[in-house]
C-alpha cells in the first residue's frame, strides 16, 4: 500500500467517507501531477499548485466530471499566459 492510499484510507475513516471514493486512478494521478507542474511553472509560483489542486477538488466534488474541471483549469491557465 503506498502513502497516499495509507493516509486516503485515514481520511476516509476519520470522515465516514467510503475510501473507495477517494481513490485517484493512474491517469487521475498522472494528470493531477502534470496540471500541478504546470500551475507551477505557468505561475512562477510553487504555492498555485497544490491550491489548483484543491480547486480541482472542489469543483468535481461539485459534479462537474474530471475532465471537464481538468480542461477548464488548463483553459484558464492559457487565458492567464495571453493576459
Amino acid at each position: 500500500m503506498t502513502w497516499l492510499a495509507r493516509v486516503t484510507e485515514r481520511i476516509a475513516d476519520g470522515t465516514a467517507l467510503d475510501a473507495t471514493d477517494l481513490e485517484l486512478t493512474p491517469d487521475q494521478t498522472r494528470e493531477l501531477l502534470d496540471i500541478a507542474r504546470e500551475a507551477s511553472h505557468t505561475s512562477g509560483d510553487r504555492i498555485n499548485a497544490p491550491l489548483l489542486c484543491f480547486v480541482l477538488g472542489l469543483v468535481h466534488g461539485r459534479g462537474v466530471a474530471f475532465a471537464d474541471a481538468m480542461q477548464a483549469a488548463r483553459d484558464g491557465m492559457g487565458a492567464e499566459e495571453s493576459a
